[in-house]
Protein backbone atom coordinates (compact mmCIF):
# COMPACT_ATOMS: atom_id res chain seq x y z
CA UNK A 1 0.00 0.00 0.00
CA UNK A 2 1.09 3.38 -0.81
CA UNK A 3 0.27 6.95 0.13
CA UNK A 4 -0.53 9.15 -2.25
CA UNK A 5 -0.98 12.83 -2.47
CA UNK A 6 -2.41 14.34 -5.81
CA UNK A 7 -3.17 17.78 -6.97
CA UNK A 8 -5.97 18.91 -9.25
CA UNK A 9 -5.35 22.16 -10.74
CA UNK A 10 -8.65 24.95 -11.64
CA UNK A 11 -8.74 23.20 -15.31
CA UNK A 12 -9.13 19.72 -14.08
CA UNK A 13 -12.26 20.71 -11.85
CA UNK A 14 -14.07 23.45 -14.08
CA UNK A 15 -17.68 21.62 -14.26
CA UNK A 16 -19.12 18.94 -13.05
CA UNK A 17 -17.73 16.79 -15.82
CA UNK A 18 -14.54 17.19 -14.98
CA UNK A 19 -14.82 16.50 -11.38
CA UNK A 20 -16.61 13.19 -12.45
CA UNK A 21 -13.41 12.64 -14.32
CA UNK A 22 -11.07 13.40 -11.09
CA UNK A 23 -13.16 11.17 -9.00
CA UNK A 24 -12.43 8.76 -11.32
CA UNK A 25 -8.84 8.98 -11.43
CA UNK A 26 -9.36 9.05 -7.31
CA UNK A 27 -11.17 5.97 -7.20
CA UNK A 28 -8.60 4.29 -9.25
CA UNK A 29 -6.03 4.86 -6.80
CA UNK A 30 -7.72 3.85 -4.02
CA UNK A 31 -9.09 0.67 -5.91
CA UNK A 32 -5.08 0.05 -6.39
CA UNK A 33 -4.96 -0.38 -2.24
CA UNK A 34 -3.43 3.10 -1.90
CA UNK A 35 -4.28 5.65 0.71
CA UNK A 36 -4.91 8.93 -0.88
CA UNK A 37 -5.24 12.14 -0.22
CA UNK A 38 -6.65 14.95 -2.87
CA UNK A 39 -5.71 18.66 -2.78
CA UNK A 40 -7.51 21.06 -5.38
CA UNK A 41 -8.17 24.13 -6.34
CA UNK A 42 -11.27 26.09 -6.69
CA UNK A 43 -12.88 25.64 -9.93
CA UNK A 44 -11.73 27.47 -13.40
CA UNK A 45 -11.98 31.22 -13.03
CA UNK A 46 -13.51 31.12 -9.73
CA UNK A 47 -10.91 32.86 -7.63
CA UNK A 48 -10.69 35.80 -10.38
CA UNK A 49 -13.80 36.44 -10.30
CA UNK A 50 -13.88 36.35 -6.20
CA UNK A 51 -10.76 38.97 -6.56
CA UNK A 52 -12.18 41.01 -8.76
CA UNK A 53 -15.50 41.15 -6.53
CA UNK A 54 -13.13 42.38 -3.70
CA UNK A 55 -11.09 45.07 -5.77
CA UNK A 56 -14.37 46.36 -7.19
CA UNK A 57 -15.50 47.51 -3.41
CA UNK A 58 -12.02 49.26 -2.92
CA UNK A 59 -8.45 49.03 -3.42
CA UNK A 60 -7.17 49.13 0.16
CA UNK A 61 -9.88 46.54 1.21
CA UNK A 62 -9.17 44.27 4.82
CA UNK A 63 -6.83 41.54 3.42
CA UNK A 64 -8.38 39.21 6.27
CA UNK A 65 -12.09 39.46 4.83
CA UNK A 66 -10.81 38.98 1.11
CA UNK A 67 -8.77 35.70 2.33
CA UNK A 68 -12.13 34.54 3.58
CA UNK A 69 -14.02 35.25 0.26
CA UNK A 70 -11.46 33.95 -2.31
CA UNK A 71 -10.76 30.75 -0.06
CA UNK A 72 -14.09 29.72 -0.80
CA UNK A 73 -13.01 28.92 -4.34
CA UNK A 74 -11.52 25.33 -3.01
CA UNK A 75 -14.14 25.01 -0.23
CA UNK A 76 -16.67 24.62 -3.02
CA UNK A 77 -14.44 22.16 -5.28
CA UNK A 78 -13.66 20.07 -2.10
CA UNK A 79 -17.11 19.44 -0.94
CA UNK A 80 -18.04 18.68 -4.68
CA UNK A 81 -15.86 16.20 -5.13
CA UNK A 82 -16.31 14.46 -1.97
CA UNK A 83 -19.97 14.02 -3.09
CA UNK A 84 -19.18 12.89 -6.22
CA UNK A 85 -16.76 10.14 -5.00
CA UNK A 86 -19.40 9.16 -2.41
CA UNK A 87 -21.99 8.17 -5.38
CA UNK A 88 -19.22 5.96 -6.52
CA UNK A 89 -19.19 4.48 -3.48
CA UNK A 90 -16.06 5.70 -2.53
CA UNK A 91 -15.74 6.66 1.21
CA UNK A 92 -14.35 10.72 1.25
CA UNK A 93 -14.90 14.06 3.00
CA UNK A 94 -13.69 17.15 2.33
CA UNK A 95 -10.59 19.12 4.74
CA UNK A 96 -10.79 22.63 5.26
CA UNK A 97 -7.14 24.63 6.15
CA UNK A 98 -7.90 25.42 9.18
CA UNK A 99 -10.05 21.56 10.09
CA UNK A 100 -6.28 19.91 9.09
CA UNK A 101 -5.34 22.47 11.06
CA UNK A 102 -2.88 23.71 8.22
CA UNK A 103 -0.87 26.75 10.38
CA UNK A 104 0.32 29.30 8.85
CA UNK A 105 2.31 32.96 9.74
CA UNK A 106 -0.73 36.50 9.61
CA UNK A 107 0.66 36.98 6.25
CA UNK A 108 -2.71 37.52 4.40
CA UNK A 109 -2.74 36.68 0.77
CA UNK A 110 0.95 35.79 0.80
CA UNK A 111 0.81 33.10 4.47
CA UNK A 112 3.70 30.61 5.09
CA UNK A 113 3.24 27.47 5.94
CA UNK A 114 4.38 26.56 9.69
CA UNK A 115 2.69 23.49 10.48
CA UNK A 116 0.72 21.15 9.15
CA UNK A 117 -1.06 18.79 12.29
CA UNK A 118 -1.65 15.32 10.28
CA UNK A 119 -2.58 13.01 13.03
CA UNK A 120 -6.04 13.10 12.72
CA UNK A 121 -5.86 12.87 9.10
CA UNK A 122 -3.66 9.88 9.15
CA UNK A 123 -6.27 7.99 11.29
CA UNK A 124 -9.13 8.46 8.77
CA UNK A 125 -6.95 7.65 6.05
CA UNK A 126 -6.00 4.37 7.40
CA UNK A 127 -9.39 3.53 7.75
CA UNK A 128 -9.70 3.61 4.21
CA UNK A 129 -11.17 7.27 3.64
CA UNK A 130 -10.37 9.53 1.55
CA UNK A 131 -9.06 13.04 2.08
CA UNK A 132 -10.66 16.11 -0.39
CA UNK A 133 -8.31 19.21 0.64
CA UNK A 134 -9.52 22.95 0.22
CA UNK A 135 -5.58 24.02 -1.61
CA UNK A 136 -4.45 27.29 -1.04
CA UNK A 137 -5.75 28.03 2.40
CA UNK A 138 -4.50 27.54 5.83
CA UNK A 139 -5.48 29.16 9.37
CA UNK A 140 -3.20 32.13 10.81
CA UNK A 141 -2.24 32.68 14.50
CA UNK A 142 -5.39 34.63 15.34
CA UNK A 143 -7.60 31.81 13.65
CA UNK A 144 -8.50 33.81 10.80
CA UNK A 145 -8.39 31.76 7.18
CA UNK A 146 -4.82 32.60 4.90
CA UNK A 147 -3.72 32.22 2.40
CA UNK A 148 -0.75 31.24 0.79
CA UNK A 149 -0.77 33.19 -2.56
CA UNK A 150 -1.33 32.36 -6.23
CA UNK A 151 -0.51 29.49 -6.86
CA UNK A 152 -0.73 28.18 -3.51
CA UNK A 153 -2.79 24.78 -4.02
CA UNK A 154 0.76 23.19 -5.60
CA UNK A 155 2.67 24.65 -1.79
CA UNK A 156 -0.63 22.89 0.10
CA UNK A 157 0.00 19.76 -2.30
CA UNK A 158 3.75 19.51 -1.74
CA UNK A 159 3.60 20.09 2.18
CA UNK A 160 0.79 17.81 2.92
CA UNK A 161 3.13 15.55 1.20
CA UNK A 162 5.88 15.62 3.41
CA UNK A 163 3.94 16.05 6.38
CA UNK A 164 1.95 13.00 5.56
CA UNK A 165 5.34 11.16 4.66
CA UNK A 166 3.82 10.35 1.14
CA UNK A 167 5.25 8.21 -1.37
CA UNK A 168 4.54 10.68 -4.03
CA UNK A 169 2.73 13.67 -5.25
CA UNK A 170 1.14 13.56 -8.08
CA UNK A 171 0.12 17.51 -9.63
CA UNK A 172 -2.15 16.83 -12.71
CA UNK A 173 -2.80 20.17 -14.87
CA UNK A 174 -3.81 20.36 -18.34
CA UNK A 175 -0.87 19.68 -20.11
CA UNK A 176 0.43 16.41 -19.63
CA UNK A 177 4.13 16.95 -17.92
CA UNK A 178 7.07 19.55 -18.67
CA UNK A 179 8.05 20.27 -21.93
CA UNK A 180 11.70 21.36 -23.20
CA UNK A 181 10.13 24.77 -23.64
CA UNK A 182 6.59 26.37 -24.47
CA UNK A 183 5.25 23.42 -27.20
CA UNK A 184 2.71 26.62 -28.66
CA UNK A 185 6.12 28.37 -29.68
CA UNK A 186 7.65 25.28 -30.66
CA UNK A 187 6.06 22.20 -32.71
CA UNK A 188 9.22 20.19 -31.62
CA UNK A 189 9.26 20.82 -28.07
CA UNK A 190 9.35 17.25 -26.21
CA UNK A 191 7.91 16.08 -22.78
CA UNK A 192 11.02 15.54 -20.19
CA UNK A 193 10.47 11.94 -18.28
CA UNK A 194 12.87 13.15 -15.70
CA UNK A 195 13.79 16.38 -14.17
CA UNK A 196 15.90 17.28 -11.13
CA UNK A 197 14.80 19.75 -8.45
CA UNK A 198 17.02 22.09 -9.53
CA UNK A 199 16.51 22.18 -12.99
CA UNK A 200 12.57 22.24 -12.20
CA UNK A 201 12.96 25.37 -9.77
CA UNK A 202 15.05 27.42 -12.35
CA UNK A 203 12.50 26.69 -15.39
CA UNK A 204 9.60 27.57 -13.26
CA UNK A 205 11.57 30.58 -11.89
CA UNK A 206 12.54 31.65 -15.20
CA UNK A 207 8.72 31.88 -16.63
CA UNK A 208 7.54 27.59 -16.96
CA UNK A 209 4.07 27.75 -16.14
CA UNK A 210 3.71 24.19 -15.47
CA UNK A 211 4.60 24.41 -11.53
CA UNK A 212 4.55 27.39 -8.80
CA UNK A 213 8.07 28.43 -7.84
CA UNK A 214 7.66 27.95 -3.92
CA UNK A 215 6.00 24.30 -4.19
CA UNK A 216 9.40 23.25 -6.06
CA UNK A 217 11.67 24.64 -3.37
CA UNK A 218 9.52 23.04 -0.96
CA UNK A 219 9.27 19.72 -2.76
CA UNK A 220 13.66 20.18 -3.37
CA UNK A 221 13.99 20.87 0.76
CA UNK A 222 11.87 17.81 1.77
CA UNK A 223 12.81 15.50 -0.92
CA UNK A 224 9.12 14.84 -2.05
CA UNK A 225 8.65 12.87 -5.31
CA UNK A 226 6.52 14.94 -7.70
CA UNK A 227 5.30 13.81 -10.89
CA UNK A 228 3.38 16.67 -13.57
CA UNK A 229 1.14 14.60 -15.88
CA UNK A 230 -2.52 15.25 -17.27
CA UNK A 231 -5.99 15.22 -16.04
CA UNK A 232 -7.25 14.36 -19.60
CA UNK A 233 -4.98 12.13 -20.98
CA UNK A 234 -3.72 8.16 -19.20
CA UNK A 235 0.15 8.06 -19.81
CA UNK A 236 3.12 8.87 -18.28
CA UNK A 237 4.20 12.76 -16.88
CA UNK A 238 6.82 14.08 -15.71
CA UNK A 239 9.29 13.48 -12.68
CA UNK A 240 11.04 15.97 -10.24
CA UNK A 241 13.60 13.84 -8.66
CA UNK A 242 17.05 14.16 -6.85
CA UNK A 243 19.81 14.50 -9.64
CA UNK A 244 21.08 10.96 -8.63
CA UNK A 245 18.39 9.59 -9.93
CA UNK A 246 18.95 10.70 -13.54
CA UNK A 247 21.46 8.73 -14.99
CA UNK A 248 22.83 10.75 -17.65
CA UNK A 249 22.32 14.53 -17.12
CA UNK A 250 21.92 16.60 -20.58
CA UNK A 251 23.90 19.84 -21.19
CA UNK A 252 20.49 21.59 -21.85
CA UNK A 253 16.97 20.53 -20.17
CA UNK A 254 15.39 23.54 -22.31
CA UNK A 255 14.10 26.87 -22.76
CA UNK A 256 12.15 29.56 -20.19
CA UNK A 257 11.09 32.08 -20.99
CA UNK A 258 9.32 35.49 -19.14
CA UNK A 259 7.34 38.25 -20.95
CA UNK A 260 6.09 39.26 -17.69
CA UNK A 261 9.65 41.48 -17.27
CA UNK A 262 10.18 45.43 -17.31
CA UNK A 263 13.22 47.19 -17.50
CA UNK A 264 14.51 49.99 -15.44
CA UNK A 265 17.45 51.85 -16.02
CA UNK A 266 18.71 54.81 -13.71
CA UNK A 267 20.59 57.35 -15.26
CA UNK A 268 23.56 59.55 -14.00
CA UNK A 269 23.78 57.67 -10.81
CA UNK A 270 26.58 58.60 -8.44
CA UNK A 271 29.23 55.90 -8.57
CA UNK A 272 30.38 56.09 -5.13
CA UNK A 273 30.10 53.32 -2.12
CA UNK A 274 26.50 52.22 -0.61
CA UNK A 275 24.90 53.81 -3.99
CA UNK A 276 23.62 50.30 -4.90
CA UNK A 277 21.95 49.69 -1.00
CA UNK A 278 20.49 52.79 -1.06
CA UNK A 279 18.39 51.70 -4.10
CA UNK A 280 17.67 48.63 -3.90
CA UNK A 281 17.39 48.74 0.04
CA UNK A 282 14.16 50.60 -0.26
CA UNK A 283 13.10 48.13 -3.11
CA UNK A 284 12.95 45.65 -0.85
CA UNK A 285 11.37 47.15 1.66
CA UNK A 286 8.37 47.91 -0.74
CA UNK A 287 8.25 44.07 -1.67
CA UNK A 288 9.56 44.82 -5.07
CA UNK A 289 11.60 41.79 -6.27
CA UNK A 290 14.64 42.64 -8.83
CA UNK A 291 16.08 40.11 -10.68
CA UNK A 292 19.00 41.13 -13.59
CA UNK A 293 20.99 43.85 -12.59
CA UNK A 294 23.59 45.72 -14.88
CA UNK A 295 25.84 48.63 -14.00
CA UNK A 296 28.05 50.29 -16.70
CA UNK A 297 31.29 51.70 -16.03
CA UNK A 298 31.87 55.00 -14.55
CA UNK A 299 31.67 58.14 -16.75
CA UNK A 300 34.25 61.29 -16.57
CA UNK A 301 32.20 62.75 -14.04
CA UNK A 302 31.54 59.78 -11.40
CA UNK A 303 28.41 58.40 -12.34
CA UNK A 304 26.89 55.54 -13.97
CA UNK A 305 23.92 54.14 -15.87
CA UNK A 306 22.20 51.30 -13.58
CA UNK A 307 20.00 48.89 -14.99
CA UNK A 308 17.39 46.05 -13.13
CA UNK A 309 14.39 44.00 -14.36
CA UNK A 310 10.94 43.71 -12.16
CA UNK A 311 8.26 41.72 -12.60
CA UNK A 312 5.93 44.23 -14.56
CA UNK A 313 2.79 43.76 -11.78
CA UNK A 314 5.84 45.53 -9.70
CA UNK A 315 6.77 48.61 -11.83
CA UNK A 316 4.32 50.91 -11.14
CA UNK A 317 5.54 50.67 -7.31
CA UNK A 318 8.82 50.53 -8.38
CA UNK A 319 9.08 54.02 -10.16
CA UNK A 320 7.46 55.20 -6.73
CA UNK A 321 10.09 54.55 -4.85
CA UNK A 322 13.00 55.69 -7.33
CA UNK A 323 10.59 58.60 -7.30
CA UNK A 324 11.09 59.24 -3.71
CA UNK A 325 15.06 58.67 -3.92
CA UNK A 326 15.96 61.67 -5.84
CA UNK A 327 16.80 64.12 -4.21
CA UNK A 328 18.77 61.60 -2.57
CA UNK A 329 20.48 59.73 -4.43
CA UNK A 330 21.29 63.20 -6.87
CA UNK A 331 20.66 60.15 -10.41
CA UNK A 332 19.60 62.38 -13.95
CA UNK A 333 16.25 60.23 -14.82
CA UNK A 334 14.04 57.50 -14.69
CA UNK A 335 13.49 55.31 -18.07
CA UNK A 336 11.18 52.17 -17.87
CA UNK A 337 10.60 49.32 -20.33
CA UNK A 338 7.91 47.04 -21.08
CA UNK A 339 8.25 45.36 -24.00
CA UNK A 340 11.20 43.12 -23.03
CA UNK A 341 11.18 39.19 -22.42
CA UNK A 342 13.47 37.17 -20.06
CA UNK A 343 15.01 34.10 -22.22
CA UNK A 344 16.32 31.24 -20.00
CA UNK A 345 18.67 28.54 -21.08
CA UNK A 346 18.52 25.70 -18.30
CA UNK A 347 20.57 22.41 -16.91
CA UNK A 348 22.67 20.51 -14.61
CA UNK A 349 24.89 19.68 -16.95
CA UNK A 350 26.21 22.87 -17.76
CA UNK A 351 28.36 22.68 -14.45
CA UNK A 352 30.71 20.87 -16.49
CA UNK A 353 29.83 21.40 -20.15
CA UNK A 354 31.77 24.84 -21.00
CA UNK A 355 30.59 26.94 -23.98
CA UNK A 356 27.01 27.14 -23.07
CA UNK A 357 26.73 30.78 -22.62
CA UNK A 358 28.75 31.02 -26.21
CA UNK A 359 26.04 28.64 -27.93
CA UNK A 360 23.64 30.97 -27.05
CA UNK A 361 25.01 34.64 -27.72
CA UNK A 362 25.79 33.18 -31.04
CA UNK A 363 22.73 31.97 -31.64
CA UNK A 364 21.13 35.41 -30.82
CA UNK A 365 23.43 37.46 -32.50
CA UNK A 366 22.85 35.29 -35.82
CA UNK A 367 19.18 35.89 -35.47
CA UNK A 368 19.86 39.76 -35.20
CA UNK A 369 19.02 39.60 -32.11
CA UNK A 370 20.29 41.86 -28.86
CA UNK A 371 21.13 41.24 -25.77
CA UNK A 372 20.50 43.75 -23.13
CA UNK A 373 21.13 42.10 -20.09
CA UNK A 374 22.91 38.95 -18.80
CA UNK A 375 22.16 37.00 -15.43
CA UNK A 376 23.90 33.66 -14.96
CA UNK A 377 23.51 31.00 -12.20
CA UNK A 378 25.54 27.82 -11.78
CA UNK A 379 22.74 26.11 -14.67
CA UNK A 380 21.42 29.16 -15.83
CA UNK A 381 21.94 31.37 -18.32
CA UNK A 382 19.18 34.44 -18.46
CA UNK A 383 19.49 37.07 -21.47
CA UNK A 384 16.95 40.11 -21.42
CA UNK A 385 15.54 40.34 -25.01
CA UNK A 386 13.35 42.79 -26.82
CA UNK A 387 9.75 41.39 -26.57
CA UNK A 388 9.30 41.12 -30.23
CA UNK A 389 11.85 38.96 -30.96
CA UNK A 390 10.26 36.46 -28.02
CA UNK A 391 9.23 33.58 -30.39
CA UNK A 392 11.92 33.54 -32.59
CA UNK A 393 15.14 33.52 -30.13
CA UNK A 394 13.01 30.46 -28.36
CA UNK A 395 12.67 28.44 -31.34
CA UNK A 396 16.97 29.49 -32.77
CA UNK A 397 17.79 28.21 -29.02
CA UNK A 398 15.32 24.99 -28.92
CA UNK A 399 17.40 24.33 -32.06
CA UNK A 400 20.66 25.23 -31.48
CA UNK A 401 20.95 23.16 -28.38
CA UNK A 402 19.80 19.89 -29.63
CA UNK A 403 16.26 20.21 -28.27
CA UNK A 404 13.69 19.59 -31.36
CA UNK A 405 12.05 16.10 -31.64
CA UNK A 406 13.26 14.32 -33.92
CA UNK A 407 10.93 13.78 -37.39
CA UNK A 408 9.37 10.78 -36.94
CA UNK A 409 9.77 8.62 -40.26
Amino acid sequence: MARIVQKFGGTSVADLDRIRNVAERVKREVDAGNQVATVVSAMAGTTNQLAAWCQEIGPLVDAREQDAVVASGEQITAGLLAMMLQTMGVNARSWLGWQIPLRTDGTHSKARIETIETDDMIAHLGKGQVAIVAGFQGIGPNGRITTLGRGGSDTSAVALAAALDADRCDIYTDVEGVYTTDPRIVSGATKIDRITYEEMLEMASQGAKVLQTRSVAMAMQHHVRLQVLSSFVDQPGTLVVDEDEIVEQKIVSGIAYSPDEAKITLLGVPDRPGVAASIFGPLADAAVNVDMIVQNISHEDQSTDMTFTVGKADLDRAMSVLDGLKDELGHDGVQAETNVTKVSVVGVGMRSQPGVAKTMFETLADKGINIEVISTSEIKVSVLIGGDYTELAVRALHTAYGLDAEPSD
